[in-house]
């Protein structure tokens, strides 16, 4: 093999495919990517066995070939070159060659050969949505899944696919977050799938968040997001999502409208005394138009604020986990954010004003 390439476009290619590079000892070959040659296009794969990341750019192919090259090692030396133009040669076999204008180094490889095969996705279902879309709904959804093992549907993101109707959740009992999207070229045998959150948090990385299109491409194992010269193949969690539409309250006794900045802005205050009591804060919405938060007093102390709102309904108040609310009101681009309260024994819901296509829903605490 021997190619020249852009230097900004292999370091971009490394950075994207490296997301996919965990250290493993059983599989040496698993903390390299590989690098191969089709046509006039250089390409990267790396994997780490759950998902699977591919890249390609524009390149001088003057020998076809390939080879594994370690990972963080080739993706630190590439971030630090200056010159323009990078040749890659392979020699003797797993001697890898990286020649720049002003420096030139040698990395062991190991042959392609032994890089696990990555496998292909057979058409059962696709559609299209916005990059912008996909990331944005991801980011809004994937903090509240379950970081445990112990139930592996909870560990996901759950798909669902109704026509050009996408919705996203997620959950881990305690919290749940619901964002529904439109999509586009929607052609699905398959209307529901469960996604690692692992992998989805990985798509909002190496995704861009533009208007350009990724297709998603379904099967009854596997999942693969496509973006121009970038696709990501994954496993899909087996099992069978909870019906989360039962907890969702039909009814309110208060509701409260807030400037969301102030509103986070006070609860993270009142948080720094409630780390102690499982962040466990009191919220009580007054009709005279205040919503007061307050934490119990602990060795560190208690804290008290009180919020601005637009108050319809009665007095409520409820005990919710202060890092929930900061998680959910982080993750909006609105400036005003609805609270509805029924009872201090059942969920609290939040979501944008004035905007049905984002809930997110918490679990209430003991009051005090």
């Amino acid at each position: 093999m021997k190619v020249t390439c852009a230097q900004k476009d292999l370091q971009k290619a490394l950075n994207i495919v490296s997301k996919a590079v965990k250290p493993n000892s059983t599989l040496p070959v698993l903390d390299n990517i590989l690098i191969k040659t089709e046509g006039k296009k250089l390409f990267f794969l790396s994997t780490n066995l759950e998902i699977a990341i591919e890249c390609s750019i524009e390149a001088q192919v003057k020998n076809e070939g390939s080879l594994t090259v370690p990972a963080k090692l080739l993706d630190s030396y590439v971030s630090l070159l200056k010159d323009d133009q990078v040749e890659l040669s392979v020699n003797n076999g797993t001697d890898f060659h990286l020649k720049s204008k002003s420096s030139e180094t040698k990395m062991k490889g190991i042959k392609s050969e032994d890089f696990p095969a990555i496998p292909k996705v057979e058409r059962e279902g696709s559609f299209q949505i916005e990059g912008q879309e996909l990331i944005q709904a991801v980011g809004q959804v994937v903090f509240a899944a379950s970081s445990g093992t112990s139930r592996p549907v909870l560990a996901g993101v759950y798909f669902k696919l109704s026509g050009e109707n996408l919705t996203l959740v997620a959950t881990d009992s305690y919290r749940l977050a619901e964002r529904k999207v439109k999509v586009s070229k929607s052609e699905s045998a398959i209307e529901e799938i469960i996604i690692p959150s692992s992998t989805m948090s990985e798509v909002a990385r190496i995704f861009e968040k533009s208007g350009d299109p990724i297709e998603v491409i379904i099967s009854k194992n596997q999942v693969l997001f496509s973006q121009k010269n970038v696709q990501l193949t994954s496993r899909l969690v087996e099992g069978k999502f909870p019906d989360y539409t039962a907890i969702i309250p039909k009814q309110k006794t208060s509701s409260a409208i807030l400037d969301m900045n102030e509103f986070l802005l006070a609860i993270k205050r009142v948080s720094l005394f409630a780390r102690e009591n499982s962040y466990n804060i009191r919220l009580e919405v007054l009709k005279e138009g205040k919503l007061l938060i307050s934490s119990s007093a602990t060795e560190m102390g208690e804290g008290k604020t009180e919020v601005t709102a637009r108050v319809q309904g009665e007095d409520a108040a409820i005990a919710l986990n202060a890092q929930f609310l900061i998680d959910f009101l982080g993750n909006l681009s609105e400036s005003t954010v609805l609270f509805d309260i029924d009872t201090k024994l059942t969920p609290a819901v939040l979501r944008p004003e004035g905007k049905q296509e984002y809930l997110y829903l918490v679990m209430p605490l003991k009051l005090d």
